[in-house]
């Protein structure tokens, strides 16, 4: 059973580059372009690559108990001959704090914002919506779907089960731990973020009507689907050909929370460790494991072990890892032998047999040295190296004392391996080539560490390097109003100066306030969107904003002279 975890400064401001979106050659300033023609959206992509490209999310973790839930497999014809473009998602919230990661994502014209699930045993992605008969209290208000302009129900036809009155598709999900979720599929556009370089995509998802158990009370929204399956959110963007057929999870480590998740295709490092993975032994991401080693030494078992039922699972929505009786007792024993120094005490839940221990370092990077290395062995001999913190969590009512993050699978015979075992690992499901790749990383720092910019323009090279994204909403999709009006709904701009954001941040209001004097503007309407540090320079994203009365930025400001 799963349980839940539980002084004055001045600054020289060495450029400010301001440029129209329809002047592409300097990508510095972009402005949204709101071009309304009723109900057809129309995407300006000024100077950009048309051709498919990768997303790249932030992910935010959050502790529940394992969905589990029947999935279709899903051919893949693909043969790409170029890299297309990612979306890059930062992930939010910590594993085993809040039991979860979510991401961000944007649904409808205007858009409407949610905190999402990821979670890799989910083939649809649903949020709650108005006029939902049994919904809890969530993060965010509930989709309004009379409120997007380009919302449209999927209408009832032969390739899905429909509502009483036969005019809307619906859907249906239960899952292992009793909780489920109905309600009806419509579509609408999706925008994934501003580190995103993929445009925002028509896509089908469920509007919930019902929720019970852990998807009622849970604060996270709703689901976001990255499953086999024709509504998954991953099928849906590969069939449309705008990302490869793959994606990335990356979730930080001990004390350290969030992480990123890449919908597309990345250059893998050099080192990444690979396990096949076959769409057509289970429904769910499975991965060949043979054995496991503890302390350099392998458990007395079968390789048949690990290959009971669905195998050896991957699910990103399981906080730990569910190992079969036998296997379980095995790794137990195994750990328990190597731990000499330590002592073994009562778990922080009375509801709960934890096996904990104190005696141990607070400093989580200090734990190799009081317990034991873990590989797990694949079936083509590569390895992927387990710290103590892909197999512990802290105990929350002693000081230094730690408890296994690995538990019996009950009498069930599947391997269930949860967010626990891969933190600070970048995990790259590369569905074309059926395989899955590891790579040990502080997932903290993953794009310094993948050599990838957050932002367009590049900065000086340094070390230290930091990077924080504010959680803002995507411009909206362009739309016409009037023929032949061009009207400005967001103009954003890059300032780039020699200070280090530590210094800069105290003074970021003062700054604001200084641009909107330049230009004109209340300083209401002067958002500071994301910056990126590197050594003693950083880079900084404004966006100016309509008025709060309006919809527009007036043409007098956006186009002085």
């Amino acid at each position: 059973m799963e349980r839940a975890p539980f002084a004055t400064f001045t600054v020289a401001v060495s450029m400010i580059l301001l440029s129209f979106a329809v002047e592409s050659c300097l990508s510095i300033l972009h402005q949204d372009l709101m071009i309304n023609t009723k109900y057809t959206p129309l995407i300006l992509n000024h100077g950009l690559d048309t051709t498919t490209t990768t997303m790249v999310m932030p992910l935010y973790y959050n502790d529940s108990n394992k969905f589990v839930n029947s999935a279709s497999k899903h051919s893949r014809r693909h043969l790409q001959t170029r890299r297309p473009p990612n979306a890059r998602m930062p992930l939010h919230d910590d594993l085993l704090i809040n039991g979860y990661y979510t991401t961000r994502l944007w649904i409808g014209t205007p858009p409407q914002r949610f905190a999402l699930i990821v979670d890799t045993g989910s083939t649809v992605t649903y949020v709650p919506c108005a006029g939902c008969e049994q919904c809890g209290k969530h993060q965010d208000p509930k989709f309004q779907p009379e409120l997007s302009s380009t919302y449209q129900p999927v209408k009832c036809n032969i390739d899905c089960s429909c509502d009483n009155d036969r005019k809307q598709c619906t859907y249906e999900r239960q899952y292992a731990e009793m909780s489920s979720s109905s309600g009806v599929l419509g579509q609408d556009i999706v925008s994934f973020g501003n580190q995103s370089e993929l445009p925002p995509q028509r896509a089908v998802f469920g509007c919930e009507n019902v929720e019970t158990g852990d998807l009622y009370s849970q604060h996270a929204d709703g689901i976001m689907g990255l499953g086999h399956g024709d509504l998954s959110i991953v099928d849906q963007l590969v069939d449309k050909g705008v990302i490869s057929d793959s994606f990335s999870l990356c979730y930080g480590g001990m004390d350290v929370g969030g992480g990123a998740m890449v919908l597309g295709g990345i250059v893998p490092p050099s080192d990444m460790v690979f396990a096949l993975s076959d769409p057509d032994r289970s429904p769910y991401y499975n991965i060949d494991l043979k054995e496991i080693h503890v302390a350099g030494k392998a458990l007395p078992l079968s390789p048949k072990v690990f290959d009971g039922k669905h195998g050896t699972v991957l699910d990103s929505g399981t906080t730990y890892a569910y190992l079969p009786e036998s296997a379980f007792a095995a790794f137990k024993d195994a750990i328990m032998k190597e731990l000499h120094t330590l002592k073994q005490i009562k778990g922080p839940d009375p509801n709960y047999n934890d096996i904990c221990f104190s005696g141990s370092s607070s400093d989580s990077s200090q734990l190799s040295k009081t317990f034991p290395s873990v590989d797990m062995v694949f079936n083509n001999g590569q390895k992927l190296s387990l710290y103590p913190e892909n197999y512990l969590f802290r105990h929350s009512k002693v000081h230094g004392a730690y408890c296994l993050g690995i538990f019996q699978n009950g009498k069930d015979p599947t391997t269930l391996l949860g967010g626990i075992v891969v933190r600070n690992t970048l995990v790259t499901y590369d569905r074309e080539h059926e395989k899955i790749g590891f790579w040990k990383t502080n997932c903290s720092e993953l794009w310094e560490r993948l050599h990838i910019s957050t932002s367009p323009p590049s900065l000086p090279t340094s070390s230290n390097t930091t990077n924080t994204t504010t959680d803002m909403a995507p411009s909206e999709p362009p739309q016409y109003d009037n023929p032949g009006v061009i009207k400005i709904g967001l103009i954003t701009f890059y300032m780039s100066v020699s200070v280090k954001y530590s210094d800069l941040k105290p003074h970021i209001s003062e700054l604001a306030e200084f641009i909107s004097k330049e230009l004109a503007v209340n300083v209401s309407q002067v958002h500071l969107m994301n910056f990126t540090s590197k050594g003693s320079n950083s880079l900084i994203r404004w966006a100016i904003f309509p008025p709060e009365s309006e919809e527009y930025i007036a043409n007098a400001t956006a186009m002085p002279g």
